[in-house]
């Protein structure tokens, strides 16, 4: 069985002229929630997970705080430009099927839409939106990552801040 776990980034700082979107950082807040979130996870994930990210700061930033609480080495973290503007089923295809099938776990750090919509578009019974920090879990039937297609994926949890904290 694979399993991917989406995690949105934390609350970010606003956009201003000052920062460009990019380069954007976690508030003391969305870091505080994130690493909460992180303990919960922690509770339902035993197995070591592959960390793959969007670059854009906050996405890896909120990636750092689940390195730390997951007890997984950060300097391990795998940095896909293609997470960070508009990801589609086909850029995540992209990513995954490159992964070894040795592999069972990936956790996933990105940005909305996209972190809603794959999500629907893989699990059986569509997936609601993902919030700020918002966690959703899918597993997959099968032995490699190239066996993930469309509406084959299982949610197994679905974690939202203010339902969860």
């Amino acid at each position: 069985m694979k399993k991917i776990i989406f995690v949105r980034h934390g609350r970010a700082e606003e956009v201003s002229s000052m920062f460009p979107d990019f380069e954007r950082s976690l508030t003391t807040k969305g870091k505080n929630i994130s690493e909460q979130m992180g303990l919960i996870l922690k509770e339902k994930e035993k197995d070591q997970a592959m960390f793959i990210t969007s670059p854009a700061f906050r996405a890896y930033e909120t990636a750092l705080v689940f390195a730390r609480v997951l007890e997984s080495d950060p300097d391990k973290i795998i940095i896909k430009n293609n997470l960070y503007s508009r990801a589609t089923l086909n850029s995540f295809a992209e990513i995954v099927e490159k992964i070894s099938d040795d592999i069972n776990l990936i956790i996933l750090f990105g940005h909305n839409p996209s972190f809603t919509e794959i999500p629907d578009r893989l699990s059986r019974d569509g997936c609601d939106f993902l919030p700020k920090s918002g966690i959703v879990c899918l597993s997959f039937k099968t032995d490699t990552w190239k066996g993930i297609v469309r509406e084959r994926g299982k949610i197994e949890y679905f974690l939202k801040p203010e339902k969860t904290l």
